[in-house]
């Protein structure tokens, strides 16, 4: 087993993503907390790539791991694997309750936070006076489960915190976009410290990109989401 575990730290590693892509950047920092070595690959998702179309086949989706030749999709997915395969810092707790939790909260994000800040940002009228008042709920919750503590993760970042990178970056850009105020300091004044103190760690500010490019690209997108609601940050 030392053996195979020495042999899986040399294999060569890749990360097919997107710069500019929440999903791509859990991946990215993940590896970065880990020290691992990698080669970011730029998908261009307008002209997806025969590697990545090979890689993920089902979703034809970005962030795509390849170690040494296994592929691994999913941005939550891909997080576990590095933490598992490389040695270093620990993204999951080693407790197992404590990592049943951490993947609870994670998927209470993508599954409840997300969607109705998207939606509150790309529709009008009482459709988004419900989803802002959705929005409002999740966001209470997740902020309740992050008082007392500096990140989700306690002291460093862990997985919940690698999950809401969205919400600690990009969600500012799409409310400016879109002209809504719903994540402030105001109102949530524990998350807003979070979003700061997240997005000056190293391995995190290293794999953002420029915050006015953000605001350009999905200003320029703006019609064709509010029309589709279809996300665009993938």
């Amino acid at each position: 087993m030392p053996q195979e575990r020495e042999k899986q730290m040399e294999e060569t590693v890749k990360l097919l993503g997107t710069k500019g892509s929440p999903l791509s950047h859990r991946a990215e920092v993940a590896l970065r907390l880990k020290e691992v070595k990698f080669e970011f690959l730029n998908e261009d998702l307008a002209h997806k790539s025969d590697m990545l179309l090979r890689y993920n086949p089902i979703h034809k989706k970005v962030p795509v791991l390849v170690h040494g030749e296994k592929p691994i999709a999913e941005s939550l997915i891909v997080i576990e694997y590095v933490d598992e395969a490389f040695e270093g810092y620990n993204i999951l707790p080693r407790d197992p309750y404590e990592r049943a939790m951490a993947r609870f909260w994670a998927r209470f994000i993508d599954e409840k936070v997300i969607p109705a800040f998207w939606m509150s940002c790309w529709t009008d009228g009482e459709t988004q006076k419900g989803f802002i008042a959705q929005s409002k709920e999740t966001l209470t919750t997740l902020q309740r489960q992050l008082e007392g503590k500096r990140f989700f993760g306690g002291d460093s970042i862990g997985l919940v915190d690698l999950a809401g990178c969205m919400i600690a970056f990009w969600f500012a850009v799409l409310q400016e976009v879109a002209g809504i105020n719903l994540l402030n300091e105001e109102d949530y004044p524990v998350l807003c410290r979070w979003a700061e103190d997240y997005c000056r760690v190293g391995a995190v500010s290293e794999s953002l990109l420029d915050r006015n490019l953000l605001v350009a690209h999905f200003a320029s997108k703006k019609e064709r989401i509010f029309a589709t609601k279809a996300p665009v940050y993938d």
